[in-house]
């Protein structure tokens, strides 16, 4: 460990950034945390380390060249992280998760700030099995849903599925930030989650009238109210789920050891976690009904809607991720 930092950390009050600050106070950083909610923020709100800064960066009152200038290190976690968000109002998925986190970046530049840049794995897009198809050897093959973070090409698919505007803002930044580090002018780390699970992840859709919030927790509502598993498009698609306290771990020791995440890039997951949307739903139900389901609670359902129902026109997704 380098010794205790001034951390800024935008987008504190989310579900990975409110575990991350825990985990920071707890290692002796004092942290400046920043976003619009401090809800899952309760335990550290009154840490006399901790100094909150309630505002939405969108709106440029809040002055971030300050703030950067006064950090050792900033990590920014702000974005917006949600399917169907990315279907029913990309303009905005690109405005915040490319503009705003460029204006980040900037600053950062500006002030000779490190900067850690949460991304996202879904930069990856489809892997060569899931648009090759058969018309590979053996679709089977590991090699070909591998991602490496410096070889692994990234497919995404075609504009009118405008769904990947998340991840196509998420990897034209990891862009800008490499040029940057390529003229000397920006140390960042670049960190690409797997899908993280734990606490705090979401709520339940029933706790917000319109909400979009991701599979664990729609599953989760229909297992306590009997309600239906809905699979998009059949829930063959694979997912790699990491639990929030071992995706932490591994953050933490990126924020503690600067000179060898120096302008590196991170997978953070689990690879041997790896599950289909449909084998996640029979687990969840299965450990649901031997646990926890009460005499005369309706059992879960479990039924497949196309993802263009669920989601809308321009949905599309990864097969593997």
């Amino acid at each position: 460990m380098n010794g205790a930092q001034k951390i800024l950390c935008l987008g504190a009050g989310g579900f990975i950034g409110s575990h991350l600050v825990e985990r920071l106070l707890r290692g002796g950083h004092e942290v400046t945390g920043l976003d619009t909610h401090d809800d899952k923020l309760a335990d550290v709100r009154t840490h006399p380390r901790f100094h909150w800064i309630h505002t939405d960066i969108s709106g440029h009152a809040f002055d971030l060249d300050a703030a950067v200038a006064a950090a050792d290190l900033v990590i920014d976690l702000i974005a917006y992280a949600n399917p169907g968000l990315y279907v029913r109002m990309p303009l905005e998925i690109f405005r915040l998760n490319f503009s705003e986190n460029l204006r980040i970046a900037e600053s950062c530049v500006r002030h000779g700030r490190r900067l850690i840049q949460f991304s996202s794995c879904e930069v990856y897009g489809k892997s060569i099995a899931g648009v090759a198809g058969d018309a590979l050897k053996d679709p089977e093959d590991p090699r070909h849903a591998t991602f490496s973070e410096d070889t692994s090409p990234m497919i995404m698919g075609p504009v009118g599925k405008h769904r990947w505007i998340y991840a196509s803002a998420k990897a034209l930044l990891e862009r800008v930030l490499h040029a940057y580090g390529l003229e000397d002018r920006l140390d960042y780390s670049i960190i690409r989650p797997f899908n993280f699970i734990g606490p705090r992840i979401d709520y339940l859709p029933s706790e917000q009238e319109g909400g979009l919030p991701r599979v664990f927790s729609y599953f989760m509502e229909a297992l306590l109210t009997g309600g239906t598993m809905q699979l998009v498009d059949g829930g063959h698609q694979r997912r790699t789920y990491t639990y929030i306290d071992d995706a932490i771990d591994c953050i933490a020791r990126i924020v503690e050891q600067p000179a060898a995440a120096r302008r590196q890039i991170f997978n953070v997951g689990a690879y041997g976690n790896e599950i289909s949307i449909r084998g996640l739903a029979e687990l969840m139900r299965e450990i649901y009904d031997e646990r926890f389901r009460l005499p005369g609670q309706p059992r879960a359902s479990i039924a497949t809607i196309s993802g263009r129902d669920f989601y809308g026109e321009g949905y599309d997704d990864s097969d593997r991720r």
